[in-house]
Parts: structure tokens; C-alpha cells; sequence
């Protein structure tokens, strides 16, 4: 489908798709279901022939957005008007109460702990199922980044787990909203209530998700998002920090501005007494965003409707379990589209050889995330020499043992992930990608002997 059909035309193109089902027919090839024949992988017909929707999507409301930059000749945000612009659209939209802009998602949440202070001796408490960023933003700070478990039915952190990870040492909680859809706050936020700890949500995955009609990242101290090139929302890179805390966004303002408070316009020479870096935005990618945010509403819109009718179709396929999504949650983002696969209901067929057959079947996925707390590139964390000043020997030898996630051990073994762009396609690409999926199920056994 094409991305940029107007939902009339997307309706339009569904419905006549949806007619030829009826009778029984593929919406692709006109030809019967293929459950029954070979999988392509063995050398019969994909499932799913044609393409997926592309991603970014952009078109002369970009291009002109770009050009009013280069002309104006204020491209960095002390002089321009962009990234202002963007800030307001962004904190109006979640319903923040600041916003501000940085380079990156990760330097939205280097700004966040920044501000809090966090450094030696300290602990931040992350789920090792995430991307590396929420890990080395605490490892950067020479704080300890303390893993706990990840709930399996959902993906997320187990808030059931993290007060007994709490030490006198915790100084923030860090919850990921996995996938686009948000962490059990409920609970998570009465923990940090209960031990006066800040929590910080790293919402980099979750553009517009939302918890009980909030939208995430507004509910914890701050919120931290990312506009990297494979986000719902895109300018290639970019991030935000929204909060509702103003001495807060003063404090993360100057720290990711050098160090210097908010100008009227132009430059600020004078340094506020706080630390910082240069993590700012510039006004190419401020407007690159407010020209995306335009299609955020109905992408989203689109992504819910596919996803849900996709988890219907997935529920009745046994050995296939997608991530639960919590009462809390109103809305999710659906960056990813996430899925457990149980082998024993595929003939013993090993997840990545399922994975092979069900990308040559027309349908492109993934096996997610690795089990971050047990690769070599964190664990050697316990070797570096500024932490074993910091905490000795036997202190990272005890962190290495506080480390132990069996429940996400178990989910990287099991994880099957479709990106967001394949969401924006008809009810028809879900349907296909189901029929795909009972494909391999019925011939399982041969793809276990080939």
C-alpha cells in the first residue's frame, strides 16, 4: 500500500480487498489460500508478495520545511524559530507542561540524569530488555545500571520486582516502554513514591502512547523520546525531554545547553552553576519535526487498528503469543509489533529458522533484542577501572551477580519483531502475514529435516 493514500482512499482499498476474501480468494494474487501449499522457503509461493510501506514518509511539506531553514540562514536554535516551534507543537500535544528539545533520545535521557544529579556511587535501576542507550547513559555517569527482570508476558520491566532491587544507593528508576507501549506505571510510580525515587521514563519507543488517557512520558519526573530515522515520529535524529517540574526543565535546559541558562535570542555568555554538555537540536530537524508531526495522529490511528486486528488473527494460531498489553494502557504506540513463538508448537522448529522461512514468505522480521545484562560489551563493566575505583573488586563481582534475569533469558529466545512501517499496511498485509505464519505451521516438520 501506498503510504501516503488519505484514509478515504485507504478504506477504499481495504473494502475491495476485503470483497475478493469473501469469495475466497487471495487480495494479491487472486489465487486460493496458500495455507496448504509449500512454504516459499522450501520453494513454493510467498505468502505475501508485494511490499510493505516505506519508511520515512515524507513529501514537499518536508522539502519546503528544509528549504525555509536554509534560506532564513538562522539554523542553530538560539536564532531560529523552529525548534521552538516544534517544543510548543510537541508539549501541547502530550499535554506537558515543558518540552525541550535534544540532539538525540539519548541525550534526552543523559539531560534527565544530568539534571538529577546522578554519578559515582549511585544506582539506576533499567530492564535489560531495551536498546544499549538506557544502559550507557547510566554506565557514562559512573553510576550502576541495575538490571531487573522482564515481565514475559509483556516485555516490559516487572514492576513486581523493582522494589526488592531498591539500596540505599537508588537514586532513579529507568522504565522502558518497550515497543511503544507503556511499563506497568501504576505500580512503578507508587515504588518511587513509596522511596522518594525519581522515575524517569524513557518513552524513546512511544510516540503518543498513552497510560489510563495520559500520554507517556508525563507521568514520571520526566519523559524521555527519541526521533532517530527508524521512529514513529523522524528527522533522522532528535530527541525530547517533556516535564511538568519547573525548576527542573530550568535545570535540564542549561545542561543541555553548556551549562548556560535560556536567552531572550541569540547567545547566552553566562553559565547558571549548572554542568552540562551541548545536546541541543538544530532548526533543521526542529523543522523536519513539526512538518512529520502532521501525519503522527493518523499513522498512529492506522497502526492501532492493523496491530489489533493482527493480534485477533495471531491469538487463534496456537504456539504464537503476542505481548500483553497491560489494563493501563489506552493506547499503545506500536513501534514494534512483538510476538512469542513456543517451537513446540511448530514441530520443535528453531525460532530462527522460523524467522528465515517467515521472511521468505514475504514478510520481514526480526529477532529482537539480545540479553543485554549477559553480553560482553556491559559485562566488561566489571573490569573497567574508573567503576572498580569507584566500587571495588567484589562490588561489580556482586553486580555482575545482581544481574541475573532468567524470565528475559528465556523472552530472547522466544521474540519475533515487525517494525511500525508494516503496520501502515491494508488489513489484507495482516491477514497475509497470519495465513504466512499457519504455512510454516503445517509444514513445520519438513522445514525441522531441511
Amino acid at each position: 500500500m501506498n503510504p501516503k493514500l488519505n484514509r478515504r482512499e485507504f478504506i477504499n482499498v481495504t473494502a475491495a480487498a476485503g470483497a475478493g476474501l469473501a469469495l475466497g480468494l487471495s487480495p494479491r494474487t487472486g489465487a486460493a489460500g496458500s495455507a496448504t501449499a509449500k512454504p516459499a522457503i522450501l520453494g513454493g509461493p510467498k505468502a505475501h508478495s508485494g511490499a510493505f510501506p516505506g519508511w520515512p514518509v515524507f513529501d514537499q511539506t518536508e522539502e519546503r520545511a528544509i528549504l525555509d531553514v536554509v534560506k532564513s540562514g538562522n539554523w542553530f536554535r538560539g536564532s531560529g524559530k523552529a525548534v521552538a516551534k516544534f517544543e510548543d507543537e510537541y508539549k501541547k500535544l502530550t499535554g506537558a507542561r515543558h518540552c525541550l528539545a535534544t540532539s538525540c533520545g539519548t541525550s534526552a535521557l543523559t539531560t534527565a540524569l544530568g539534571a538529577l544529579e546522578i554519578g559515582p556511587g549511585d544506582e539506576v535501576i533499567i530492564p535489560p530488555y531495551t536498546f544499549i542507550a538506557t544502559y550507557n547513559v547510566v554506565a557514562l555517569n559512573f553510576a550502576l545500571p541495575v538490571f531487573v527482570d522482564t515481565d514475559l508476558e509483556s516485555f516490559q520491566i516487572d514492576a513486581n520486582k523493582i522494589e526488592a532491587a531498591i539500596t540505599g544507593q537508588t537514586k532513579a528508576i529507568l522504565p522502558v516502554h518497550i515497543g511503544g507501549s507503556a511499563a506497568d506505571l501504576d505500580k512503578i510510580l507508587a515504588v518511587g513514591r513509596k522511596h522518594k525515587i525519581s522515575v524517569i521514563e524513557d518513552a524513546c519507543q512511544a510516540h503518543l502512547g498513552e497510560w489510563r488517557g495520559r500520554k507517556v512520558g508525563t507521568l514520571g519526573l520526566a519523559g524521555c523520546f527519541s526521533f532517530q530515522a527508524s521512529k514513529n515520529l523522524n528527522s533522522g535524529e532528535g530527541g525530547a525531554l517533556l516535564t511538568d517540574d519547573d525548576g527542573f526543565a530550568g535545570i535540564c535546559y542549561n545542561f543541555h545547553n553548556q551549562g548556560r541558562g535560556r536567552a531572550a535570542s541569540g547567545y547566552n555568555f553566562s553559565y547558571s552553576g549548572t554542568r552540562g554538555s551541548n545536546l541541543r537540536l538544530s532548526e533543521f530537524q526542529g523543522a523536519m519535526l513539526v512538518a512529520q508531526m502532521t501525519r503522527l495522529a493518523e499513522q498512529t490511528k492506522r497502526r492501532t487498528e492493523n496491530a489489533n486486528y493482527l493480534t485477533q488473527l495471531l491469538n487463534e494460531i496456537p504456539g504464537v503469543r503476542p505481548a500483553k498489553l497491560y489494563e493501563g494502557v489506552t493506547r499503545s504506540a506500536y513501534h514494534l509489533y512483538m510476538f512469542r513463538y513456543d517451537r513446540a508448537h511448530f514441530a520443535g522448529l528453531e525460532r530462527d529458522r522460523f524467522i528465515a522461512a517467515l521472511s521468505r514468505e514475504g514478510v520481514p522480521c526480526s529477532s529482537g533484542y539480545g540479553p543485554m545484562n549477559r553480553d560482553a560489551y556491559v559485562q566488561g563493566l566489571a573490569r573497567n577501572k574508573g567503576f572498580l575505583k569507584v566500587y571495588g573488586e567484589q562490588g561489580m563481582r556482586d553486580w555482575l551477580d545482581r544481574s541475573y534475569c532468567p524470565q528475559n533469558d528465556l523472552l530472547c529466545t522466544q521474540a519475533v519483531w515487525f517494525t511500525q512501517a508494516m503496520l501502515l499496511a491494508s488489513k489484507n498485509d495482516m491477514e497475509q502475514i497470519a495465513e504466512a505464519i499457519r504455512k510454516i505451521q503445517k509444514h513445520a516438520g519438513e522445514l525441522v529435516e531441511t
